[in-house]
């Protein structure tokens, strides 16, 4: 799986604390990411893909993080039943999500892609669960499955607290949203839009919001 912008834009813009799981890890990116933003967190990466999962390991043992971050090939389901409420001060998640669309013949990038693997209401039961009682809850989806992962996330009892638009260019409408849920109404909403690229390359702010990941 090679290193995508919503894995990128997710680990430099979600939230953190002491103890972060990471759902969908994949290879690790924003594990690693949350690891070397926050120097004081622990980090619990799960998969449900075995070959992710062995990327994930190498990884991070070839990280400097690796005494800080935890990989487990499971599902997430599996996980949750076996852990205690609200052990995680955040939580963040590139999930899947096609739906109704044509399947990859790789397996493995199915499992990646698609929300069958981890339909919106499994995934959302389980950061319910997980979650603490004033943590956060980041995740990346498309524009256009924001009002179905909104209403989830409404029926389990979530909060909008901030959401970011992001589109490619400015003459383009956004097709990713990254939005911070909380269990509690927040005292403030926060919502905005920002643009990756400008005519010089990468826009002013997705080299500041990015600077400490890119090599130059």
């Amino acid at each position: 799986m090679k290193v995508g912008t919503d894995g990128v834009l997710l680990g430099a813009w979600a939230k953190g604390g002491t103890r972060i799981l990471d759902i969908g890890c994949g290879t690790g990116l924003i594990s690693l990411m949350m690891a070397q933003r926050f120097p004081e967190a622990d980090v619990v990466a799960i998969d449900i893909e075995p070959m992710a999962c062995r990327q994930a390991v190498q990884n991070v043992g070839n990280s400097i993080y690796r005494g800080r971050v935890e990989v487990i090939n499971m599902s997430i389901s599996e996980y949750y039943g076996m852990m205690p409420c609200g052990i995680f001060d955040s939580i963040v998640c590139n999930p899947p999500f096609f739906n109704n669309s044509l399947k990859s013949p790789d397996v493995r990038k199915s499992i990646a892609k698609h929300a069958d693997s981890m339909p919106f209401d499994q995934l959302l039961d389980a950061v319910s669960h997980l979650i603490a009682d004033e943590g956060q809850f980041s995740v990346v989806i498309p524009v256009s499955e924001s009002e179905r992962f909104d209403n989830e996330a409404i029926f389990h009892g979530f909060f909008k607290q901030r959401e970011l638009f992001v589109k490619t260019t400015e003459n383009k409408s956004p097709k990713r949203i990254l939005i911070e849920y909380v269990k509690h109404p927040p005292v403030h909403f926060f919502s905005s839009t920002e643009c990756i690229c400008s005519n010089n390359g990468r826009s002013e702010w997705y080299d500041s919001l990015t600077k400490e990941f890119y090599i130059k």
